[in-house]
């Protein structure tokens, strides 16, 4: 790189000694400034335009995509108080399963597509299966049965498998590692405010739209949410990237600094060419792979409650409205705080005790509300563990990244690992 810094370009907020190599071969200790999202400040007015435009063209595409990713799984979870367990005559054991074995077709989806995901056009790929999963879901509406809902549920598990994976190997490929938690944190707040207004959105519609065409609330509900998904895959087609040196919407001179700096940022990264099949077995090969999937499994073992927590919520004793919009503000708690969380480890460039002190903070939470049938307390434990806990996961994918990166092959199957296992 080149030994001539420009430091009036960028606010300096905070002093790193780093190693800098010149041009001319000698080594030499210098002060690097942090930005507020933790990674080295952008000294050259071309870097930083180039990662604000992919801020604002790719990171909301990606963002909404996941907001609906997570909407329509949830569609069923918010169904049940309403009608749909009535309506399907679903036993307790039944709804569960049905719930359940939407993970079946996601496991089995994330790591192939990832392998395929670098070899096909991710813009087309990735939009191509929000697609497929927005039909599947809207389709739900016509489930009338145990066995058919089950069917659904297996379908859109499949469908929805390689977003989420996808998306983070995405990410990687166009930001440092020092960025990639901020904005897989942010990526992640989909998730989280799905969560967290997916009851305020069925309120409504249970209320308004029950008995309108003879439908149920429910089936209305899987209707509008998949309609609304389908018009954000026809857009996805259009804003996705493909690759840094790929991408239709940067110049040429910016896909040219988008892949070399990401190049020079890759830990012990290699040039020649690979193939997937070789990826997987350099991923299966190296232990950080399987000590990444242990970390993020034990991490979202603790995770399951989010499938269950409207129903949690109404055990505190709360009509079904009220019961939807209690459900939304830890979701809120959880996303200012992965953000932060997320920060504050990009900028100390520290993980181990940012998800060491999350976990012990939900596992207060998970203590609160087994040890007391208060309502007050039972409802800040609940905001304790949705709070606390939703930020190890972006640390946890960014640091895999990060330290799989030699091939992309290799990273695209330790991210899909890493998640897979998790």
């Amino acid at each position: 790189m080149t030994g001539h810094i420009q430091r009036e370009e960028a606010k300096i907020t905070k002093h790193d000694v780093e190693c800098i190599e010149f041009d001319d071969g000698h080594q030499e200790k210098v002060d690097v400034a942090k930005d507020g999202f933790g990674a080295r400040v952008k000294v050259d007015p071309k870097e930083i335009k180039l990662v604000k435009k992919i801020d604002w063209y790719m990171m909301p595409t990606l963002w909404a995509m996941y907001f609906f990713n997570f909407l329509d799984r949830n569609a069923m979870i918010n169904g049940k108080l309403n009608t749909l367990s009535k309506d399907l005559k679903l036993t307790g054991t039944q709804y569960n399963t049905c719930v359940s074995i939407l993970f079946v077709g996601y496991l089995l989806g994330q790591v192939p597509s990832n392998m395929l995901l670098n070899r096909v056009r991710p813009s087309w790929f990735m939009a191509g299966f929000m697609m497929a999963w927005s039909v599947v879901s809207l389709l739900t509406y016509m489930a009338h049965n145990y066995t058919t809902m089950l069917v659904c549920r297996f379908l859109l598990g499949i469908t929805e498998a390689p977003f989420y994976p996808g998306a983070l190997y995405m990410i990687s490929m166009f930001y440092t590692k020092r960025e990639m938690a901020t904005r897989m944190s942010i990526l992640y707040t989909g998730n989280m405010l799905a969560s967290s207004f997916s009851g305020l959105i069925a309120a409504p519609i249970f209320s308004e739209l029950s008995g309108v065409k003879g439908l149920a609330g429910w089936q209305w509900l899987f209707i509008i949410q998949g309609a609304f998904s389908i018009a954000i895959a026809i857009v996805a087609f259009f804003l996705l990237p493909d690759a840094p040196l790929k991408t239709r919407w940067l110049t040429e001179e910016e896909r040219l600094l988008a892949h070399n700096r990401i190049f020079e940022d890759t830990t012990g990264r290699r040039s020649e060419d690979s193939s997937v099949m070789k990826g997987l077995r350099e991923a299966l090969a190296d232990p950080k792979t399987w000590l990444f999937c242990l970390m993020d499994n034990l991490h979202l073992s603790a995770n399951g409650f989010k499938n269950f927590l409207p129903s949690v919520v109404k055990t505190l004793g709360f009509d079904t409205t009220t019961t939807l919009a209690l459900t939304c503000p830890p979701y809120l708690v959880a996303g200012i705080i992965s953000i932060l969380v997320s920060w504050s480890s990009g900028r100390f460039n520290e993980r181990t005790w940012h998800t060491t002190a999350s976990k012990l903070i939900a596992c207060v939470g998970f203590a609160i509300s087994a040890a007391t049938f208060n309502t007050a307390a039972r409802y800040v434990g609940i905001m304790l563990f949705v709070g606390a806990t939703y930020g190890v996961n972006n640390i946890v994918l960014a640091w895999a990244a990060a330290s799989l990166g030699e091939t992309d092959e290799k990273k695209a199957v330790a991210i899909a690992m890493t998640n897979t296992f998790g």
